[in-house]
């Protein structure tokens, strides 16, 4: 679906824009907590590049984050940019 592997416990799939600036706050959020959990992947999807994909899973605004099970589940999602809270919150749900 996304194009890239996933990761084991959770992966965190960013739409985004070229001229969107909270995208870049977004996935620098991301990055940083991924870093720390080798379990949990953050790819980013260019909106604009994957139209059919961003009608497919009904992606309204950039960013928006999708937080995927480790079989590709839509389990949580974040429109805006989100907290790091919040992220921290989905993926301690996700614990095996």
């Amino acid at each position: 679906m996304i194009g890239a592997d996933l990761g084991s416990r959770a992966t965190l799939v960013q739409f985004s824009s070229a001229f969107c600036t909270p995208c870049r706050a977004t996935r620098v959020l991301l990055e940083n907590i991924v870093v720390q959990m080798e379990d949990v992947k953050h790819v980013e999807v260019d909106a604009e590049a994957n139209l059919e994909l961003v009608r497919e899973l009904n992606i309204l605004s950039t960013p928006t984050t999708l937080i995927l099970d480790s079989k590709g589940r839509e389990v949580g999602r974040a429109v805006g940019a989100p907290k790091r809270e919040q992220v921290i919150h989905a993926l301690a749900a996700l614990r095996e």
